[in-house]
């Protein structure tokens, strides 16, 4: 069935690749809290395509490396030209152990996730990404969770040397011979993103979380920074763990927890502008998302098709100007924040 709505697509930074301005993320098909069957996974992922999104960004974190064989049999169905594998180094599989706990995912294959920064390591990711995807080459590589909320501050610091010297000098090399066709990284923490913006050649960020209608952290300093470097950004998470889709409810997640009373109250504040100008809170979260010019895609995960159909309908819904004025006035948006006047520049 042909889309009603064209799903319009950006230049992802320096790379010559042009991505949707909506990008299909993976982790619930790693079965990220709810365990889903296999043909309800990779039908997802078919409909992400039928609709006009060609990111598709996979991690071998989702699921033990769930997800990737997920995505891979997705994307045999499809002309690989015609789609953007988008995956990450940091973790490799030691298929010889069992899982271990506390990933969130309820699911998945039953292999141990190693954390290797190491130029080795990343080779060894690489090398079984490509066979759980089942292709040869791959469109973006990104260094995955180097931040504090992943290793702790007195490890980060190390880590991130870690990265720079192994995980980097390896993705440059694929870069430059052809294999990947844009490097960078993802992380949930805006200052990680200036740090590895600042040490190296990167051409694209994933940040989850911390550009949102709810809070702009990264407005000041790193997505300036990607404009002036030429980095194509991807925003993840811009529903802050659920919150912004959900609204103020009972039980709503923010950061992967239940959110704290003065994130309810703030979103609860927003929510009400948003239904004043009758537009849903979900609808004006994806449209702010894409209002900053350093963006190029937001990634959004989805368990059913129906779930990439209700976004791609999101993103053909109009946002009167007038809300974004009074979410500034209201003080609920920093003032310093662009908004879009549509979504497909």
């Amino acid at each position: 069935m042909k889309p009603l709505f064209a799903v319009p697509r950006r230049a992802l930074g320096r790379t010559r690749l042009q991505v949707s301005v909506l990008g299909f993320g993976t982790a619930p098909l790693g079965d990220l809290f709810v365990q889903l069957d296999d043909g309800t996974a990779i039908d997802t992922v078919k409909r992400a395509f039928d609709l006009g999104i060609n990111l598709l960004d996979t991690s071998p974190h989702y699921g033990n490396g769930l997800a990737e064989h997920r995505c891979g049999a997705a994307i045999r169905r499809v002309p690989r030209q015609d789609i953007v594998v988008c995956t990450k180094v940091g973790r490799w599989m030691d298929p010889f152990h069992g899982r271990g706990d506390g990933s969130g995912f309820v699911g998945g294959l039953p292999h141990r996730a190693v954390f290797d920064y190491s130029y080795d390591g990343t080779m060894r990711s690489v090398e079984q990404s490509l066979l759980r995807l089942g292709t040869d080459r791959l469109d973006l590589l990104l260094i995955h969770d180097v931040d504090v909320w992943t290793h702790g501050i007195d490890a980060i610091d190390a880590r991130f040397r870690e990265a720079m010297a192994g995980a980097y000098v390896a993705l440059d090399r694929l870069r430059g011979e052809g294999v990947v066709a844009g490097i960078g990284i993802g992380v949930n923490e805006a200052e990680m993103c200036v740090r590895f913006a600042q040490a190296g050649s990167f051409d694209t960020m994933l940040l989850a979380g911390r550009y949102s209608l709810l809070e702009q952290p990264a407005l000041a300093e790193f997505l300036p920074l990607a404009q002036q470097k030429g980095i194509g950004v991807l925003l993840g998470g811009v529903f802050n763990s659920g919150i912004l889709a959900t609204g103020a409810v009972s039980g709503a997640k923010y950061n992967y927890r239940d959110a704290p009373p003065e994130i309810l109250a703030k979103v609860a504040q927003i929510e009400r502008v948003c239904d004043a100008h009758g537009v849903a809170l979900p609808t004006v979260a994806l449209h702010f998302a894409l209002g900053h010019p350093a963006v190029a895609s937001v990634v959004l995960g989805g368990q059913s098709p129906q779930e990439v159909e209700r976004n791609v309908a999101a993103l053909s819904s109009k946002v009167p100007t007038e809300l974004w004025v009074d979410l500034k006035a209201e003080r609920l948006l920093d003032a310093e924040a662009p908004v879009p006047l549509s979504v497909t520049g």
